[in-house]
C-alpha cells in the first residue's frame, strides 16, 4: 500500500523538471545514480516528466561502494527506461591522492564526490544534457554535501523536500523496498552513514529544521521534541555555518 503524498507538489516538481530541461534547450538530463533513495526518486521523476530515454543515469563506482549497486542500480534503471552506464572512480580518486597526498578519509571523500561531479559534467555536455542533483533540502539546510561535488548541479528536482518527505514520495511511487530500507549513505568510505556522521536521526533533524524555518523558538522545538536546548542549537549554528554552501560566491558591491 502506497503512502498518500500532496499531488499538487509531484506534479510542481515535474512541471518544473520539464520546464528547466525546455527552458536550457537540453535534449534530456543525467543524474549519478548510487543505489541510494534521493538519487533513485530523481531519476523516476526526471523519468515522469521527461520520458525514460531522456534520462542518462551513471553508476560511478568507488572502492568503498557496496558490490551488490551495481546490479541494484542496472535494474532500476532499466525498470524505468532510462540508458545507464557505469564509470568507476576510484582510478581517479588515486591519482588525486599521489598528486596532493590526501591525508584523512574526509579528504578522500570530498574529492571522490568531485571526480562524480567531473564525470557528470563531461557526459552532460557531450549529450547537451543537464545535470540533476539529487541533494534534499535536510542535507542542503546542513551544508551536507561537498561544495562543487554533489553539490554541483544544473537544477535541484527534491531540494525543496525534507529526507522524511523524500521518503513518503518515495513510497508513494512505489519504489522498490530495497532502496527505501536502505541506510542514507553518500558511500565516500565503507561503513558511512549519514545520520551517525551527523550524529541525529533525519526524523529528529527534520522535525528541528522545520521549526528553524518556521522560526519558531529554540524553546519550542526543544520541548515539543522532548530534547535539549543544546541540541536544538547546535542544528541552528551549523545550519547558519554552512549558509555559504546554499549560495553563490559574495560579490563586492562596485
Amino acid at each position: 500500500m502506497t503512502e498518500e503524498f500532496p499531488l499538487q507538489t509531484l506534479e510542481g516538481i515535474q512541471d518544473f523538471i520539464s520546464s528547466v530541461v525546455d527552458d536550457a534547450g537540453a535534449s534530456g538530463v543525467v543524474v549519478g545514480l548510487s543505489g541510494g533513495i534521493d538519487s533513485a526518486l530523481v531519476s523516476r521523476l526526471c523519468a515522469d516528466a521527461l520520458g525514460g530515454k531522456k534520462v542518462l543515469n551513471i553508476h560511478m563506482p568507488s572502492d568503498a561502494s557496496p558490490r551488490e549497486d551495481g546490479m541494484l542500480t542496472e535494474s532500476y534503471s532499466r525498470s524505468i527506461g532510462s540508458d545507464y552506464r557505469v564509470v568507476p572512480i576510484q582510478g581517479m580518486v588515486d591519482a588525486f591522492d599521489v598528486a596532493l597526498g590526501l591525508d584523512d578519509r574526509l579528504e578522500r571523500g570530498n574529492v571522490m564526490a568531485r571526480c562524480r561531479m567531473t564525470v557528470l559534467y563531461h557526459f552532460a555536455r557531450a549529450g547537451n544534457l543537464l545535470v540533476m542533483g539529487t541533494g534534499n533540502k535536510s542535507e542542503l539546510l546542513m551544508g551536507y554535501f561537498t561544495k562543487h561535488g554533489d553539490g554541483a548541479c544544473d537544477a535541484l528536482p527534491i531540494g525543496n523536500l525534507y529526507k522524511t518527505n523524500v521518503w513518503r514520495l518515495a513510497k508513494h511511487l512505489d519504489l522498490p523496498q530495497e532502496i527505501i530500507t536502505r541506510a542514507p549513505s553518500a558511500d565516500l568510505w565503507e561503513g558511512q552513514s549519514d545520520e551517525d556522521e551527523m550524529g541525529i536521526s533525519y526524523e529528529e533533524l527534520d522535525i528541528i529544521l522545520q521549526g528553524i524555518q518556521d522560526s519558531t523558538s529554540p524553546e519550542e522545538i526543544a520541548e515539543g521534541l522532548e530534547a535539549t536546548m543544546a541540541r536544538v542549537m547546535d542544528i541552528e549554528q551549523r545550519v547558519a555555518a554552512n549558509r555559504h554552501k546554499r549560495h553563490s560566491p559574495p560579490m563586492p558591491g562596485v
